[in-house]
């Protein structure tokens, strides 16, 4: 269907206007006509325009406006709904443009019947309605009708919400022993000054007795709505208290199930980045602390060792001194250090934990909110799904065969479809990493053949630096490509219901975005430097471009200034600044479209929920989610090498969780509550992105690290047990003489002296040996004991993660009691009121009388 062919819903925002301090009552939260009850302003108030009835819910439609009122002044009459246009006919009318407006029209008119006969289904149910049309800025192309509904029954709002209501009897939750309970009493004495002011902090230990929504059941329930945006701006949506929890309660209340989880979830996943930053942060200042003492890097910091390296690129690039790379040296140590493999280690434990405690706060926060009964049953067919099935049963009814509905969707040939896409994807992804290569490479050799000074000074930093800030520029442009690519993917598979489109847009966006972010960074910690031959035989690509290599220290140091740059570029850029920035430019745009009259003229006459209408729509918390997945595949699988990735994602969500605070509660319209009893298929991304986590950070210490060839050196080769002499050991040599032809430099002299004999990082022979520029017997004894540290590695930590997941119970010890507590205290109440229902039929009064009072305070 096209847009203005659907009614859209605007839920009633509470704005702080009209709070009525409302406890649960049916009169508070569906005030019927008093008699001398006097009538509210319906432009601040949700009310009609009576002032007396208040809207339960409001409806929304396009109306489009004919060509030529685009191009005539038309005035709105926003008080009584009626639109007056010019009388005056233009002279000459094109006949082309009449055509298209008598369609138009016809279009209209066949709206506006299916428009009357929904609305008189309404009325049939006994709601009453009434309708505005005539919301027109002069930006806009089409004219806003809204349709007020008022009294709508509780039952059919309980059953459409899927609610759960409170019984009249309250239960105390047990908090288990008494240890227990001083501990959970202290902690929140701790806590008390990080709890918001919201008011509903000193009930949280008693829980009303609560069942699914029932008709036959509803003399016994009661309904409790309390909403207040005023209360949710003030201490939810404000930078000045972000030390403080969230009020997750009253989110869940105003905004449902699904956002308050999603709310709960970033909760939990930043406080838990408060221990892993802090570990980061001491590993990191270890490394600065012992940089001094390192070994490896005060040998090739000395100047009396005297190593000639080998160039670095062909022709342009000449002999080098090892002790230029000594900066590189000793900023490599501050990430690659002994304290590497212990903070991998401890974040391989920290992902379970964290998932452990979702879990268990996930079933905490599912029994507060009665969700421990509900079950997603969605059956119903998405739109788009029949119409689809619908023109493919008219195709086929004049075939003699019985179709199948299933048969009438070809799934396989749109897998084998949207499969080949995803991977023609990944493929220009790749295509774009071997850009920057070439980029990297080419850029190197032209600083080095450069006759400025200023160019030839620091020009490995300068392409580090400049080749990760274009990956980043790429990342953030190809995000935006790929997930409207998944979006019509998912669009042309046309899945069944609400839920699996979700889940397979969710799953074709996170492959291709997963992809897009960690490709460079996969390529940095594990391919380059690793393919490029030896000198006098390198190996080229497209013709002349040889592959480019690490620095001495390895690649470990580039691969931290990727991940650093990346990380905080999508924090900053993509998150946080387009997330600001992009909805006040179009904000902006939309002002300047209007002058300051009709604006002016606009919010003097717009009622709230007109207001509310032209708010930005609320897209859904897919991206919400998806950048703090890829956020978390930042902090876990590449964290041995970047150790303040921690930190960063903590600072980052501190600000993340105001500003997504803000903008549901100022710039968004309020979405349809709905409810959901877990985060869904995120999940299962979370929980594969731990396990990958460990092959990830075993993989970079074994191999991109030099952890393993110290620890091979100092064991096997070394004299004294020690690091000294590390460095001679893991260069080789060449002869000069051995040179291709055209390869060699143009500027043999650059150092002052002639070389014969130039070093470069690997483990091969000498030349002088039998079997020259062959892998030694110390590189195959390398690369055994790399192999067998990621097989150990892996199996401890997944063992020991396997452990602590099986340690510690989805379920706490108090909620899992009191769920059997409840389910029997149901099923006795229940019985109760059977038995008597029966005895009031023997007795001839069916009228049911209620089974107790509700009780003023605690039960």
């Amino acid at each position: 269907m096209w847009r203005n062919e659907k009614y859209e819903t605007v839920p009633l925002d509470v704005k702080g206007i009209d709070e009525d301090n409302s406890k649960g009552t049916r009169d508070s939260l569906y005030p019927q006509t008093a008699v001398n009850e006097s009538p509210k302003d319906a432009k601040l108030s949700p009310y009609f325009q009576d002032g007396l009835r208040r809207i339960d819910y409001v409806l929304t439609y396009h109306v489009q406006k004919p060509q030529s009122t685009h191009k005539q002044s038309s005035k709105s009459c926003l008080c009584c709904g009626f639109r007056r246009e010019q009388k005056n006919p233009p002279a000459h009318e094109d006949p082309e443009l009449a055509a298209q407006e008598q369609r138009l029209d016809y279009h209209e008119d066949d709206q506006r019947l299916r428009r009357e006969e929904f609305e008189e289904n309404l009325r049939e149910m006994g709601l009453e309605m009434e309708k505005e049309e005539g919301v027109s800025p002069t930006v806009f192309s089409f004219t806003v009708g809204f349709i007020k509904i008022c009294n709508l029954p509780e039952n059919i709002m309980c059953e459409r919400a899927y609610c759960d209501v409170p019984f009249c009897k309250f239960l105390s939750p047990s908090q288990g022993s008494s240890i227990v309970e001083k501990v959970n009493m202290f902690i929140q004495k701790v806590t008390a000054p990080l709890q918001p002011n919201v008011g509903e902090n000193q009930t949280e230990n008693e829980k009303p007795l609560s069942y699914p929504f029932s008709r036959e059941k509803q003399h016994l329930m009661y309904v409790i709505l309390v909403l207040s945006l005023q209360i949710l701006y003030e201490q939810w949506a404000s930078y000045s208290i972000f030390y403080k929890y969230q009020p997750i309660g009253l989110v869940r209340k105003y905004f449902g199930e699904k956002v308050g989880l999603y709310f709960a979830w970033l909760g939990v996943y930043t406080q838990m980045l408060i221990p892993a930053a802090i570990v980061g942060v001491i590993v990191f200042l270890y490394g600065c602390a012992t940089v001094d003492d390192n070994i490896p890097s005060m040998e090739v910091c000395d100047e009396r060792n005297n190593i000639t390296m080998c160039p670095m690129c062909d022709r342009a690039c000449s002999y080098w001194k090892l002790v230029t790379a000594c900066g590189t040296a000793r900023a490599s140590h501050l990430f690659d250090n002994a304290a590497t493999v212990f903070f991998a280690i401890f974040m391989a434990l920290w992902a379970t934990m964290f998932m452990e405690h979702w879990k268990r706060r996930q079933m905490r926060l599912n029994y507060i909110w009665d969700l421990t009964s509900f079950e997603d049953t969605e059956s119903h067919p998405r739109a788009e799904y029949e119409f689809h099935v619908m023109k493919k049963s008219l195709k086929k009814e004049q075939s003699p065969k019985v179709v199948s509905v299933a048969k009438l969707i070809d799934y396989k040939s749109l897998f084998l479809f949207c499969s080949f896409v995803c991977s023609m994807q990944i493929f220009v992804t790749l295509a774009i990493v071997f850009g920057v290569v070439l980029y990297r490479v080419s850029i190197m050799t032209a600083l080095h053949m450069s006759s400025t000074p200023t160019f030839r000074t620091n020009i490995r930093a300068t392409v580090k630096t400049t080749a990760a800030i274009i990956n980043l520029i790429i990342i953030i442009l190809m995000d935006e490509v790929y997930g409207a690519i998944a979006r019509w993917l998912t669009i042309m598979e046309v899945p069944k219901t609400d839920k699996s489109f979700e889940e397979r847009l969710i799953f074709k966006t996170f492959i291709l975005k997963f992809a897009n972010a960690f490709t460079p960074i996969v390529y940095l910690a594990f391919f380059r430097g690793r393919i490029i031959g030896r000198p006098g035989k390198y190996l080229y690509v497209m013709g002349s471009y040889r592959m480019e290599e690490c620095a001495h220290a390895g690649c470990l140091m580039e691969l931290c200034i990727q991940l650093c740059i990346t990380m905080l570029g999508k924090q900053l850029i993509q998150n946080n600044l387009f997330e600001i920035g992009v909805p006040k430019l179009k904000k902006m745009l939309r002002q300047r479209k209007i002058d300051k009259k009709h604006q002016e003229e606009l919010n003097k006459t717009l009622h709230r929920h007109e207001k509310d209408h032209f708010l930005g729509p609320f897209v859904g918390l897919n991206p919400e989610y998806m950048e703090m997945i890829i956020q978390f595949g930042m902090v876990t699988l590449f964290v041995a090498s970047f150790p303040l990735a921690p930190l960063f994602a903590l600072l980052n969500n501190v600000i993340e969780i105001r500003l997504d605070a803000k903008k549901f509660v100022t710039e968004l319209r309020r979405p349809i509550a709905v409810r959901a009893k877990d985060i869904g298929i995120w999940y299962t991304l979370l929980r594969g992105i731990s396990k990958v986590a460990v092959i990830v950070n075993a993989f970079v210490i074994a191999f991109t690290s030099d952890l393993i060839p110290r620890l091979v050196y100092q064991y096997m080769y070394s004299p004294d047990g020690t690091l000294h002499g590390f460095v001679n050991h893991t260069l080789s040599y060449f002869n000069v003489s051995h040179f291709q032809p055209g390869t060699e430099p143009m500027e043999p002299m650059h150092l002052g002296y002639k070389v014969e004999v130039c070093r470069y990082k690997d483990y091969r022979d000498p030349p002088w040996s039998a079997t020259p520029y062959e892998f030694s017997r110390e590189f195959w004894a390398i690369l055994a004991a790399r192999l067998a540290f990621v097989i150990v590695f892996q199996n401890v930590v997944m063992l020991m993660s396997d452990f602590v997941d099986w340690l510690i119970p989805d379920i706490p010890k108090d909620i899992s009691i009191q769920i059997h507590k409840e389910r029997n205290l149901i099923v006795e109440l229940f019985m109760k009121e059977e038995r008597g229902k029966k005895y009031r039929n023997t007795i001839g009064d069916p009228s049911p009388q209620p089974l107790r009072s509700r009780p003023s305070s605690q039960a």
